[in-house]
């Protein structure tokens, strides 16, 4: 037990005091943003007690760049999708936090800031996220010499809503929603998802975050197109998923689905449910426990050495 709460606050006090590896932010798109309309950027930042840093509004997309230093990188970089219900991101807490700890490991990893789906700010709402998860795997992907990653070891990574997006571009990568006249890969080669929103569907799905993204009367077509379980084929990624038998929020069912359904279909896929925690891990499971379950899963299939 004391080793356990050593290694915990060990991870605390690495996150509060920094790490010093490289970082920059980068604009997805620069000025010529597409499926958006010409309005004021709003984006807003509030400091939360548990998450740290909670921003709303987002408008503009970015990726924030953590770099490994040069000597101890494996090649591997992960493009971290935080969550927030397709109505925030956690940006610190399911974003920054993890980045620098996949660079002690030698891992490049990227934050995505996504558009927060808005009438106000776009065309089509329901894909401005996709857009811009897929426009982060282009760019990784067209920048992987520069940043010493190999191409096919581009993960993709993501929490709550954010694991409904990631799931998204990992089931739906032959589907481009964005301008790739170079015909770069979308598909991400691993995917990590983190008590994820996997279904819209009413009996299992986060209505929340489906009407946040497709509205308050959305299709069968697009709850079904944006249901992942329903998406998955013989190419979908290897996949770890990690959730909570007692996550309120988001049902388990999620991850069980979305397993069986990558099961059927020949895929590999590791899966890990614990008894006690809360929606987001706030208490339980301990950040070492699931997140060094989910390195140990990385190692064994040849993603880090």
């Amino acid at each position: 037990m004391n080793k356990i709460r050593f290694s915990f606050f060990f991870y605390i006090f690495l996150f509060c005091t920094g790490t010093g590896f490289s970082q920059q932010v980068i604009s997805l798109y620069g000025d010529n943003i597409p499926n958006s309309k010409s309005v004021p950027d709003k984006e807003e930042k509030i400091f939360n007690k548990l998450v740290d840093t909670v921003v709303t509004n987002i408008s503009i997309p970015k990726l924030i760049v953590f770099l490994p230093p040069e000597e101890r990188s494996t090649g591997t970089a992960v493009i971290i999708v935080p969550g927030g219900g397709y109505h925030a991101l956690l940006i610190y807490r399911e974003g920054r936090r993890i980045a620098e700890a996949f660079n002690r490991v030698g891992v490049a990893a990227f934050v995505l800031k996504y558009r927060l789906p808005n009438d106000r700010i776009m065309l089509d709402k329901s894909i401005g996220p996709l857009q811009d998860a897929q426009e982060a795997i282009k760019i990784v992907r067209q920048r992987a010499s520069e940043w010493n990653i190999n191409t096919h070891s581009i993960g993709i990574m993501g929490f709550s809503a954010g694991g409904h997006l990631a799931a998204t571009v990992g089931t739906h990568f032959d589907h481009a929603f964005i301008e790739n006249k170079k015909n770069i890969s979308l598909r991400p080669d691993f995917m990590l998802l983190i008590n994820p929103v996997i279904s819209f569907t009413d009996s299992i799905g986060h209505l929340g975050s489906r009407n946040n993204l497709l509205g308050l009367s959305p299709s069968e077509i697009k709850i079904k197109f944006y249901s992942n379980e329903l998406q998955v084929n013989n190419r979908t990624p290897s996949t770890f998923l990690v959730h909570t038998t007692t996550d309120s929020v988001v049902s388990p069912k999620n991850s069980l689905f979305f397993f069986k359904a990558l099961q059927r279909n020949g895929v590999p896929v590791e899966l890990h449910l614990y008894g006690k925690g809360e929606h987001g891990f706030l208490t339980a499971p301990p950040f070492d426990e699931w997140f060094g379950r989910c390195l140990y899963w990385m190692k064994m299939e040849d993603w880090v050495k």
